[in-house]
């Protein structure tokens, strides 16, 4: 029987959204292993829009739900009407707008909080011992759904790490085509573009996270 995962997306691009390559990846390989999906986002502004051939902050703005549709191909839902008890396992592309969008991590480092609707529903999986998956920065939102002691990955960029421990995760260092697990939580992390330096390397370390989320399903069946 095929397990139903859903994915919670940030936007549409590396700089002020979700990122596109991990994102794809995440749908692909969960797609290829049969999994039954459906991408959910918050129905709200972005922090700002960035021109992604420039890097400049441009004059306008756009809407995360809007914006997650063009990866979704418009198969994406408010994430309002996510019900855990409706999926079996939680996954979270990277991108800066996991640390724009979702939170406020890019902005406030350790001090940040979480979007309550993402942080309601990323934590009903956790009660519910139910597997999460989080890619590249996502996993600063680990400490805010868990807990103190959570053990994942994000890197090793020193400011960032630093930020995870301060908010009380216990950081794993991890080569991008890997994951770290915790596995009293089923929680499992990778790098993903944290580390990586090309498409492969970082679809090695999500394809492993997606199969390992998928594994976890299973563990009760």
């Amino acid at each position: 029987m095929s397990k139903k995962i859903a994915v919670i997306l940030s936007g549409c691009g590396v700089y002020d959204g979700a990122e596109i390559q991990e994102s794809v990846i995440t749908l692909l390989r969960l797609d290829q292993r049969g999994a039954q999906v459906q991408c959910f986002a918050p129905d709200i502004p972005q922090l700002h829009v960035v021109n992604h051939l420039t890097g400049e902050e441009m004059p306008e703005s756009r809407n995360v739900l809007v914006e997650s549709a063009r990866i979704a191909r418009g198969e994406v839902k408010d994430i309002k009407q996510a019900n855990a008890e409706e999926f079996d396992a939680l996954i979270v592309p990277g991108g800066f707008g996991a640390a724009k969008n979702l939170s406020d991590f890019a902005v406030k480092g350790a001090e940040c909080s979480v979007n309550p609707q993402v942080l309601a529903l990323a934590e009903a999986f956790a009660e519910a011992g139910k597997p999460v998956g989080l890619i590249c920065i996502s996993p600063a939102l680990a400490a805010k759904i868990y807990g103190p002691g959570v053990t994942c990955t994000i890197g090793n960029d020193t400011d960032t790490v630093a930020a995870l421990d301060k908010m009380g995760a216990s950081h794993q260092e991890c080569a991008v085509e890997d994951i770290a697990e915790d596995t009293a939580r089923k929680l499992v992390s990778t790098p993903a573009y944290m580390l990586g330096k090309n498409i492969s390397e970082v679809a090695s370390g999500i394809n492993k996270l997606v199969d390992r989320v998928l594994e976890l399903t299973h563990e009760n069946d």
